[in-house]
């Protein structure tokens, strides 16, 4: 509900905004006497509006202020020295100067706000999701939920646990090697390849995108994850000698780390992670 007051209240002021500048041209152009004159109040207004929309209502005011001085200063001087009668047009620079800037005061505010509205929307929802967007896959955040139980359950019924890393060799050097779309549609090619080497009942994850790191959480043993790695990287293989030469200019290669959960040594998901992380050191 305040979202959608603030976005009245910007298109309220906008389209006033819009109002008050055709009014000012229509003025100007309908006096052709004092043309030049009203062409310098129009821009003094203008630049008053800006110098608002980029700081503060109170020195929008404080300029505004000076001008209506300024102006019935000019106001005088013509009518008591030069003896020029005072029409509207002086008065309707005095009006319309503070409203254009009241005006755009309250644009910019409720553009501030819906900005930070947007802000904490954005936070929100980065804070809440647990699916990577490009690939579909549990993140970080869904894997310390998951793993929490999995672990409990480990720990209660003596289920052997078993996490996977796996890691792109040489990532940095292909980036730089290939464009951001063809990494991008890599690191897919990498997590359908991985979710194709193991059960359904396992469940694959991606804890990093910057340098992607995969995680695999296996209901088996240390033993029983070797079979995967190995699918794993016979599925590489299978790739760099098949259709994915055609697809890509380089070769893709992985670094496999593995733990399995020992409920003394690992005592929170975090210490899951960093224990598997440690285990790509000894896969060169």
């Amino acid at each position: 509900m305040k979202r959608n007051q603030s976005s009245l209240l910007s298109d309220v002021a906008f389209l006033l905004l819009f109002i008050i500048c055709f009014i000012c041209i229509v003025f100007t152009s309908g006096d052709p006497d004092h043309y030049i004159q009203n062409i310098i109040f129009l821009n003094i207004a203008f630049l008053i509006a800006i110098v608002t929309y980029f700081t503060s209502l109170t020195l929008g005011l404080i300029l505004s202020i000076i001008f209506i001085f300024g102006c019935g200063t000019f106001t005088l001087y013509q009518s008591l020295i030069q003896g020029v009668s005072v029409g509207y047009g002086n008065y309707f620079w005095l009006i319309m100067t503070p409203v254009i800037t009241a005006v755009t005061s309250i644009l910019t505010r409720t553009n501030k706000l819906l900005q930070e509205e947007n802000e904490l929307l954005l936070k929100s929802n980065n804070s809440l999701a647990t699916m990577d967007e490009n690939t579909n896959l549990k993140n970080s955040r869904s894997f310390q939920q998951d793993a929490t139980v999995f672990m409990a359950l480990s720990t209660r019924y003596n289920i052997p646990l078993t996490l996977l890393v796996i890691n792109v060799k040489y990532w940095d050097e292909l980036r730089r090697l290939t464009s951001e779309e063809e990494m991008t549609s890599l690191m897919y090619d990498v997590s359908v390849l991985s979710q194709t080497s193991i059960r359904t009942n396992d469940t694959l994850y991606i804890f990093e995108k910057e340098n992607p790191i995969w995680g695999l959480l296996l209901f088996t043993d240390r033993q029983g994850a070797n079979i995967v790695i190995d699918r794993i990287k016979q599925n590489v293989e299978n790739l760099n000698s098949g259709d994915y030469t055609k697809k890509y200019s380089v070769e893709l290669n992985l670094k496999v780390g593995a733990m399995e959960y020992d409920s003394d040594n690992i005592l929170t998901p975090l210490d899951f992670i960093v224990s598997a992380r440690k285990q790509l050191e000894f896969d060169v």
